[in-house]
């Protein structure tokens, strides 16, 4: 898909296919502020955005995709959702135009399509490594019983065998449980550990002999009963579930000091708001202060806050303005967009590699009352990764 050389006064028209109406409007909108916002920012801009609403449905998204297509666009940016841009994909690889998608679902990636939103698989293989460099061997996981959890906990067990670490426990349950405790208990395994405990220390009890004196003394000092069975355990929940489980973990045995709790970018939300059990868990995502000055910026100009996946809109026309400005322009390709070296966006490096697929360069951040701190900084290159 290389893209002929422009002239000079020649625009570049790019479709942005966002969710303008329906139940996800506010976000498309915010979207699109950031878009534009972009083509400000960025000097030389050629581009000449076509926003079209998808109506938040794989229809509406066809539609959109058509339109813009047929009055010549030479990328499109969007849609949000997978089944939108299952929709939009083929209709855009037949004209070979690329998309840049907000979609997460990795299946769709490939075939011009390329998928801007923050993977769980990276996330999942960033803060594991981090954990295990801070020598955790031993992982757990306790996941919603869904599409986004299934993903979670496969990404756990391909970085737990790239790093060469074990999952010894995984735990699925129904996210709409009206009390979550007994997956939670089920975790722990904290009845079998008592239970076994209570066992030896009885039989221990019950003997005379020296012997199994020294050994319940052993059995009494060694803690027997607190070891769960893993180091790390990893929790990909969100907003109410998240405060509803986190207090159930230390009183089923999971002791934040002795286990290290793990999230995922669902933690990564200004909305989140840190409960005491949380207190020093780790998650990965971007550096919050490479983007602080555009959420100023978009809060001044728009009069109100920029909604957390703007960055990437922002991102992508930017992306398309450096593609497509001077005289000479990179043009929009496979071979540019799929840069090695990548680019620099709000949220830090990212690249897009040729299977379709985004990889950005993520920070490890801790947990605190007071707001997340960087324990671990995000790369500002992709040399040597």
């Amino acid at each position: 898909m290389q893209a002929p050389a422009l002239p000079v006064a020649q625009t570049v028209k790019v479709g942005l296919l966002l969710p303008l109406s329906g139940p996800n409007s506010g976000l498309g909108q915010g979207m699109l502020d950031a878009a534009s916002m972009a083509l400000f920012d960025v000097p030389g801009s050629r581009v000449e955005l076509e926003p079209r609403d998808t109506r938040g449905t794989a229809e509406g998204a066809a539609a959109a995709a058509r339109e813009v297509l047929d009055d010549g666009a030479q990328l499109v940016i969007g849609p949000l959702t997978a089944g939108e841009v299952e929709a939009v994909k083929p209709l855009a690889a037949a004209r070979r135009v690329p998309v840049l998608a907000f979609s997460t679902a990795a299946a769709l990636a490939g075939d011009g399509t390329y998928l801007l939103g923050f993977l769980p698989s990276e996330e999942v293989r960033r803060v594991v490594a981090f954990a295990h460099e801070k020598g955790a061997q031993r992982f757990a996981i306790l996941a919603p019983r869904s599409t986004y959890g299934q993903v979670v906990a496969d990404a756990l067990a391909r970085a737990a065998e790239a790093e060469g670490v074990t999952v010894v426990r995984s735990v699925l349950f129904d996210p709409l449980a009206a009390d979550p405790s007994p997956y939670v208990r089920e975790l722990a395994q904290a009845d079998q550990r008592r239970e076994s405990f209570e066992r030896q220390r009885q039989q221990l009890e019950a003997a005379t002999d020296p012997a199994s004196r020294e050994a319940l003394k052993r059995l009494l000092a060694s803690g027997e009963a607190d070891d769960i069975g893993f180091d790390a355990v990893l929790l990909p929940l969100g907003g109410p579930l998240l405060r509803q489980v986190a207090p159930l973990l230390p009183k089923s045995g999971i002791d934040p000091k002795r286990v290290h709790l793990l999230g995922t970018g669902l933690w990564d939300d200004t909305a989140f708001v840190a409960v005491p059990e949380l207190e020093g868990a780790w998650y990965a995502a971007p550096e919050p202060a490479a983007r602080a000055d555009f959420e100023k910026r978009f809060q001044a100009l728009y009069g109100h806050g920029a909604p957390r996946l703007s960055t990437l809109a922002y991102d992508a026309a930017a992306l398309a303005v450096v593609l497509t400005r001077g005289e000479q322009p990179l043009g929009i390709s496979d071979a540019t967009l799929t840069n090695p070296s990548g680019y620099a966006g709000l949220d830090g490096v990212f690249r897009l590699l040729p299977d379709g697929r985004v990889e950005h360069g993520l920070a490890v951040l801790e947990v605190h009352q007071t707001g997340p701190k960087v324990v671990s900084p995000a790369p500002q290159s992709f040399a040597g990764l």
